[in-house]
């Protein structure tokens, strides 16, 4: 006990006291770094850190928004929409998304199931942000997927609405077909309120009217656990459905134009002359626009995009074609207005014109004979065009071709519309640095050397030829509605301008015409109804020039891409024309034999569906016809 007494006597209370102090500081020190930093995180970074949990507890979900349905005049659907399955994979619900990839390979590859090649998870990527695996999958895919989910924690099944073109090929080239949106196209300036993966019109109607057809995308605010699984919905924005576009186009006469048109290259347009409505249009041959609905392989795409028949240009406004006989029809609208002749001035036709030390041939080989301007359009006597040509300036010709809307677009509510080309002076002195020959006038007025012409343009002229001279911009478009039929926009007839040509000079070229079809000796007889109410005129347009040898003539007939273009523009009825019709053929050999039975089978179906009431009737003419699904 001494002992002890004594130890405690002789300890340093002094050391005690600095280590207890030191230890104070150090906790103070702590007490300081914590206050601080729960101060900085709950003052300075709180509304942050706020922004930071509520984000993880709370999500977007977008609600994807059907496209406007695109509808023809009788209300029948040519583009609808249709569910879509898109995969989907969200790296947060999974623990090792390597392993749920892998897992998801061995499915498919079990099932013997197409493994998609972009398979991957991105490098850099938000682990909230869902990753799209593969795009409108089949219903296989779906049932494996949906049967293995347990093994595939963070794979979703996403409903997305995609175009379906019930009309298929018939249709394809005027409403055109949807894809998603590229990295290139998100960059432009009219893309600015697109996202990656959206989608947008790329071609026909689909890319004209996308801003209308497109509506809005709707979202949800979606609150969720710890492990992502939803709780309840938070909010909601509405989508809005996008505008139904209403067309001027008859479905049931644009298959039957198809059919009509079938095993041909070249394209048909009907037209009401009276205001420029377009009735059908169709360009062939085709292809199936539901192709791209899903996202087009790499192969399909190499297949339409090699094929020499170049199936996805539309040739009702891109194909540009020499006119043929059919241009002689602005060359007497000239040279009548410019009083050079009168209805009854008369040439003769041996069979050829000599001009300079050149010889142009007619068709008819041992001539016409004696000629007037009627009998010269009704039989298509290039002899007496020929003389025309004597005595029109090319300029002046190039005047009055570019007021029937040659040389120019026409304004069709299509995308890539040509021009063509009417030539003058000037032009083939810019172009080719040579002065104008008479030569070259003689091919013109017979519609071959530099003229070139779209179909879309041919039949705009002739559709102011039957309405007695005004040119119409052409339209496709009635109206756009919303999704519940109340009238948003509508497109009224267009007129450009009055054609420079008097009431009885149309009338003798619209007369011509009427004999071109009705008469004896007419290039278009093929065409002749029993009502007599049809003014057409045929037209062959050369593709190469005619050797002067005749066996070679003929060889050169026969060689499939060497032969002519045939063509073919009329309307009905004579009085009071309501339809006009343009065929042109390509390779098909002449107008008369190639163009006008496709032409007259139009004009045919025209007048029977205008008397049609009952779906009985509609049936029958779609055996008539050959024609499947004429009415739907």
């Amino acid at each position: 006990m001494a002992e002890t007494k004594r130890q405690l006597n002789e300890y340093d209370s002094t050391q005690f006291e600095q280590r207890f102090k030191i230890a104070i500081v150090v906790i103070l020190i702590g007490l300081y770094i914590l206050v601080f930093r729960m101060w900085h995180l709950q003052v300075i970074r709180g509304p942050e850190l706020a922004q930071r949990s509520e984000n993880n507890s709370i999500r977007l979900r977008k609600i994807n928004v059907s496209r406007g349905l695109i509808i023809d005049r009788n209300g029948i659907i040519i583009a609808d929409n249709q569910p879509s399955f898109d995969l989907m994979f969200l790296p947060h619900r999974a623990k090792d998304s390597r392993f749920v990839f892998e897992q998801f390979k061995k499915l498919y590859i079990n099932r013997k199931l197409a493994i998609p090649s972009n398979l991957s998870l991105p490098a850099e990527s938000n682990p909230f942000i869902p990753v799209r695996i593969e795009k409108n999958i089949s219903r296989e895919k779906l049932a494996v997927v949906e049967t293995n989910a347990l093994d595939l924690p963070g794979v979703v099944v996403q409903v997305v609405p995609v175009r379906k073109y019930p009309g298929g090929e018939t249709i394809a080239h005027l409403v055109g077909y949807t894809g998603e949106i590229s990295r290139e196209e998100l960059k432009r300036e009219q893309f600015r309120n697109y996202s990656e993966g959206d989608s947008i019109g790329k071609f026909g109607l689909e890319k004209y009217l996308d801003a209308d057809l497109r509506g809005k995308d709707g979202a949800e605010q979606i609150e969720v656990n710890a492990l992502g699984k939803e709780v309840r919905v938070l909010g909601r924005i509405e989508p809005i459905a996008g505008h139904n576009v209403v067309l001027t186009i008859d479905f049931r006469l644009q298959q039957i134009a198809a059919k009509a048109l079938e095993g041909k290259t070249g394209s048909v347009i009907a037209m009401d002359p009276r205001d420029g409505s377009v009735l059908a249009l169709v360009s062939a041959p085709s292809f199936d626009p539901n192709l791209f609905n899903g996202g087009i392989s790499y192969e399909q795409w190499d297949k339409l995009s090699a094929d020499p028949l170049h199936p996805m240009e539309n040739r009702a406004v891109t194909g540009q074609f020499p006119p043929g006989s059919t241009y002689k029809m602005i060359v007497a609208a000239a040279a009548l207005q410019e009083g050079l002749i009168r209805e009854d001035t008369k040439f003769f036709c041996p069979g050829f014109i000599n001009v300079g030390n050149r010889t142009f041939r007619c068709w008819q080989k041992h001539g016409h004979g004696m000629v007037n301007l009627h009998r010269a359009i009704v039989e298509s006597c290039d002899v007496y065009f020929y003389n025309l040509g004597r005595l029109l300036d090319v300029d002046k010709l190039a005047y009055y071709a570019r007021h029937f809307g040659f040389g120019i677009p026409t304004g069709i509510d299509l995308s890539r519309e040509k021009a063509g080309i009417v030539p003058t002076k000037q032009w083939k002195l810019n172009k080719f640095g040579e002065p104008w020959q008479l030569g070259e006038t003689m091919s013109i007025v017979i519609g071959q050397g530099f003229d070139l012409v779209t179909p879309i343009q041919l039949l705009n002229a002739y559709s102011a030829l039957a309405n007695g001279g005004t040119l119409y911009r052409p339209r496709i478009v009635d109206r756009i509605e919303t999704s519940d039929g109340r009238v948003i926009k509508k497109f009224m007839p267009q007129p450009r301008w009055r054609i420079p040509i008097s009431a009885a000079n149309m009338e003798i070229l619209k007369y011509g015409l009427w004999g071109a079809v009705n008469e004896r000796g007419g290039t278009g007889y093929a065409l002749k109804r029993k009502e007599a109410d049809v003014c057409g005129k045929t037209g062959t347009a050369q593709v190469v020039g005619l050797p002067e040898d005749e066996k070679l003539r003929r060889a050169r007939y026969v060689s499939g891409h060497l032969k002519d273009h045939a063509l073919f523009v009329c309307f009905a009825p004579y009085n009071k024309p309501e339809i006009a019709v343009v065929v042109i053929a390509e390779h098909a050999g002449h107008g008369g034999a190639a163009a006008a039975p496709v032409a007259r089978k139009i004009i045919d179906a025209y007048f029977e569906l205008k008397n049609m009431r009952t779906p009985q009737d509609l049936v029958a003419l779609g055996k008539k016809q050959d024609t499947t699904e004429v009415f739907r």
